[in-house]
């Protein structure tokens, strides 16, 4: 019982059981969402709203400058700090600032081309990139506010905040889509997090008085300085990635046809949902762990209890997915979607790699390795991106998710020989 007692009181436990909560609740309107989308738009509304959401991730990222690891792991530093802080703070906050407000009028001004480059020329939804061009400070403001409380340790709060966002962008989604089928679908993916900045802002403000900390007097272009690695890090990842995702789904509307393209997309919704335990706990609990480990010892620990007590619990999670695949696939979509259910295995099989490596790819953000990972990450976009060719022609769709594992083992195998000497 003492060993229970133990365990309990553990903020692990406390942070995984409230995770646990959060995770349950996302796959809930997660279900809802997907049956709905299902429903009214199928297969290939399902491709473009995938393409709309690879490009999202590049713009958001573009417009956070990629600062997002970066400032966890200086807000960690400086939250003792109130002068540092406040440089912190304020220098990210004003370049966030002017980068949304500039990238927000290149997408309104270039929204009719975006549309037919991202879509292709037989939709246009030219008004979703204007839209997102006004709300765009906003949703930018909204993955800064996140970021800092995560730096500042309260894992509970940004899981309080998460779950606030999947309400409404569950009661948007419906709304929309019911009244404007795949306009109101890509909207959905638009519209949400803008509207989240008011919660993530009450939530900051109350641990710390956010617009006193705010000034250009603060400004410190050393802070700038500091986050470049970071920056150049995230936007290699999620830039170069989404454009990559974006290419192959581009290829597959091609090669195979959009709806194929939407069994993909729906595969990895699928794949989305089952790994949103492992990156939620990652972000809010192993890596600021990690950015606080200063020797080797204290980074086998995080490593270890990782590998002790996430992996083994995803590898049981993923053999009951993989024989629960038809079911899964009638209760979040249709049967119109069956044929995804071949796409199971190769899947997990390459997201169970992923997982392995995910704990040591944050390791680059921990350790502000750069030149490291921009080399592993263009690697694994290279082997993804050529394989998908390869495997598509000969494959069909199945290619696809068979590349997705080829790149993990490699991936994997890759980061194991870069950390052998901290690991082992």
């Amino acid at each position: 019982m003492s060993f229970i007692r133990t365990i309990v009181r553990t903020p692990l436990f406390k942070v995984t059981s409230l995770n646990s909560i959060s995770v349950m609740l996302k796959l809930a309107i997660g279900v809802i969402t997907s049956k709905v989308l299902a429903l009214f738009i199928g297969p290939s509304g399902m491709a473009l709203t995938g393409n709309l959401k690879n490009f999202l991730t590049s713009v958001e990222t573009i417009a956070t400058l990629g600062f997002q690891n970066g400032i966890v792991k200086y807000v960690v530093d400086a939250k003792n700090d109130e002068a540092e802080l406040k440089k912190i703070l304020s220098t990210v906050f004003l370049s966030l600032l002017v980068v949304s407000v500039v990238l927000s009028t290149l997408l309104f001004g270039f929204s009719h081309y975006l549309t037919q480059t991202i879509f292709g020329v037989n939709w246009n939804y030219s008004a979703v990139f204007k839209i997102l061009a006004l709300l765009l400070p906003w949703y930018a403001s909204t993955t800064y506010l996140i970021v800092i409380l995560n730096g500042l340790g309260k894992f509970q709060k940004v899981i309080f905040v998460n779950i606030i966002g999947n309400v409404i962008g569950l009661l948007f989604c419906v709304g929309a889509v019911y009244y404007l089928k795949t306009f109101g679908a890509l909207l959905s993916i638009v519209v949400p997090p803008a509207l989240l900045f008011f919660v993530a802002f009450y939530y900051v403000n109350r641990e710390i008085s956010f617009f006193e900390n705010i000034s250009w007097a603060s400004f410190d272009w050393q802070v700038l300085k500091n986050l470049s690695s970071y920056s150049m890090m995230t936007l290699v990842s999620s830039v170069f990635g989404s454009l990559v995702f974006l290419a192959i789904r581009n290829n597959i509307i091609e090669v195979l046809g959009i709806e194929k393209a939407g069994y993909w997309e729906a595969m990895s919704r699928i794949s989305t949902y089952y790994l949103m335990f492992i990156s939620t706990i990652l972000t809010v609990y192993f890596f600021p762990k990690l950015a606080f480990s200063n020797n080797k010892k204290a980074i086998q620990n995080v490593v270890k209890s990782y590998y002790i007590g996430v992996l083994p619990a995803f590898l049981v999670g993923a053999i009951v997915v993989f024989y629960l695949r038809f079911f899964l696939i009638k209760m979040l979509f249709t049967k119109e979607f069956l044929p995804v259910a071949d796409l199971f295995f190769w899947q997990l099989l390459g997201d169970t790699f992923k997982v392995a490596s995910l704990i040591l790819g944050y390791q680059f953000y921990a350790k502000k390795l750069t030149i490291a990972f921009i080399i592993t990450e263009l690697l694994s976009l290279l082997t993804m991106f050529t394989s998908c060719y390869f495997f598509i022609i000969n494959f069909d769709i199945v290619g696809v998710v068979m590349a997705h594992a080829l790149t993990y083992v490699v991936y994997f195998t890759v980061l194991l020989l870069y950390f052998r000497k901290s690991l082992f």
